[in-house]
């Protein structure tokens, strides 16, 4: 079991802490809460998602996923992390970074989504900017990269909060609630500048969708 929550390593190279949350792999045990939480944001993360598969929320299927990334771990292709928040250990969403790419390009892409009873008291805000650091400290990244619909105001809130810069418009890029849409593009560099405090306190404050 050990192996499906910190990855091949048996290190901590896997979890990740931020302010007042903390991020790591899933494992078994965590399939009720995870399920319940899922099922409770059904409505809430549906615009913002591929269509579930209609077994999503099953044991089984929470299994093949722990599995799958597992495997994506030990290949160095991915990171998926639950996300917790620190004073209770209460799930309030999940994040990945993924699509990780090495050689010339040292990039990965970020997605994440957030519980419905959780959504704009800033757990993704600061979420985010743990895993962004992390993949700059112990992913060793050089890019993260991260796509929202142009209509997610609240995610594209989220993203500018973790320096996250626009820089362009996708047509057509993902298959999202069943229909091909257009993105808006998003990525951070280990070199930019970091944010003035002023601005990641008051990200905080903003809901979040995705």
């Amino acid at each position: 079991m050990a192996l499906f929550r910190l990855g091949p390593s048996h290190d901590h190279s896997a979890f990740v802490r931020g302010d007042g949350v903390f991020l790591r792999p899933a494992d078994m045990a965590d399939f009720s809460e995870w399920s319940r939480l899922r099922e409770h944001s059904r409505n809430f993360l549906t615009p913002w998602e591929p269509v579930w598969p209609s077994d999503d929320l099953t044991r089984a299927a929470f299994r093949r996923r722990i599995r799958r990334h597992a495997e994506e771990m030990a290949r160095d292709e991915a990171l998926p992390l639950l996300i917790f928040r620190a004073r209770d250990k209460a799930l309030v969403g999940g994040l990945t970074i993924g699509q990780i790419r090495r050689g010339v390009a040292q990039a990965g892409t970020i997605g994440y989504w957030v519980g419905v009873d959780y959504a704009g008291q800033g757990y993704m805000s600061r979420a985010l900017r743990a895993a962004v650091a992390h993949s700059f400290a112990s992913l060793r990244l050089h890019r993260v990269e991260a796509a929202c619909l142009p209509t997610n105001v609240a995610s594209i809130r989220v993203l500018e909060s973790a320096g996250f810069k626009r820089e362009g418009l996708a047509r057509s890029y993902l298959r999202i609630n069943g229909r091909w849409q257009d993105h808006l593009l998003f990525a951070v560099l280990e070199n930019d500048p970091p944010l003035p405090p002023r601005l990641r306190a008051r990200s905080d404050v903003g809901g979040e969708r995705a």
